[in-house]
């Protein structure tokens, strides 16, 4: 039986993640889509990365399949994909379930206030 911890161990173990620094320095990459992965009510406290995409954990899997109905355009493969959340938790498992739907370039940024404090441009 998995525990909460399994799947964190996966999911941190298969997706890179960097550091707020490095993530503001690929804010400008031609093929970078950063996407918020928090629920509303905790992006409507703290605001979220300015030209980012808010998707929560909880869609992930109807939203990234190009064959559902759900589908959003976003989730173009040939991408590189910059995933933030509170403390980097929900981020990495959202990472692990992309890698898991055939994304390729996933990574996991850490928490909001990492991007917040390196001068990441914030969208309130």
């Amino acid at each position: 039986m998995k525990k909460m911890m399994d799947y964190m161990s996966e999911a941190n173990a298969s997706v890179p993640r960097i550091d707020g620094p490095s993530a503001v320095s690929h804010y400008q990459d031609e093929d970078a889509v950063f996407i918020d992965v928090r629920d509303a009510y905790m992006i409507a406290e703290s605001g979220t990365i300015d030209g980012g995409h808010h998707i929560p954990r909880g869609l992930f899997e109807f939203v990234a399949d190009e064959d559902s109905p759900m589908f959003n355009p976003v989730f173009d493969k040939s991408k590189t994909f910059y995933l933030v959340c509170g403390a980097g938790g929900m981020a990495a498992l959202a990472g692990k379930t992309m890698q898991e739907m055939g994304f390729e370039k996933v990574i996991n940024i850490g928490g909001f206030s990492e991007w917040q404090e390196a001068g990441g441009a914030v969208k309130k």
